[in-house]
């Protein structure tokens, strides 16, 4: 007996969908999974660290206020199981550098024009009907802003970027998308 295309058409949609929720709940857990060992870590504020995985591959996003808290944070990620790969988005403070002393190169004006540029960008690409802009993180340090997120399409990725660049105060960008 021969089935209707659409039944079989039908079938093969449903199991796509499945299996895209399958890997979407099991990057959650893989999130959850980091998420929840950072948090236990004494010598890892998780607070300041944004955990994105996709695929088994995760990434780490925020400022934090030690090289050793980064490494520490980027080796409890990659002995958490389910991960596939570390992707390392991970900026130290300057102050971390030189004794938590601010650097003298860099102004509290100067810290909150990042803020102001990470608003702007975000603004925009929220603003962007082309752009999922929920989708995408963004920070900016020293003008340089920091794209992240899951986007799966070229256009829209290199829509986004040219977002950025357009921003008012905006040196650079550094897009890791996945």
């Amino acid at each position: 007996m021969r089935r209707p295309k659409t039944l079989v058409a039908g079938s093969l949609v449903l199991a796509a969908a499945l299996l895209g929720a399958c890997a979407q709940a099991k990057d959650a857990t893989v999130s959850g999974s980091v998420k929840t060992k950072l948090a236990a870590d004494s010598q890892v504020n998780a607070g300041e660290i944004k955990v994105d995985s996709v695929n088994g591959v995760v990434t780490l996003t925020g400022n934090i206020d030690s090289e050793a808290a980064k490494e520490r944070a980027l080796q409890i990620a990659r002995d958490t199981k389910g991960v596939t790969q570390v992707k390392d988005m991970i900026s130290v403070r300057e102050s971390a550098h030189s004794g938590d002393a601010p650097s003298p190169s860099r102004t509290m004006g100067e810290r909150l024009d990042d803020t102001a540029i990470t608003s702007r960008v975000k603004k925009s690409l929220l603003d962007d009907p082309a752009v999922r802009g929920l989708k995408i993180d963004v920070d900016t340090r020293e003008g340089v802003v920091y794209l992240t997120g899951s986007i799966p399409g070229s256009a829209e990725r290199e829509k986004a970027v040219q977002i950025a660049r357009a921003t008012e105060g905006v040196r650079d960008v550094e897009a890791n998308f996945q």
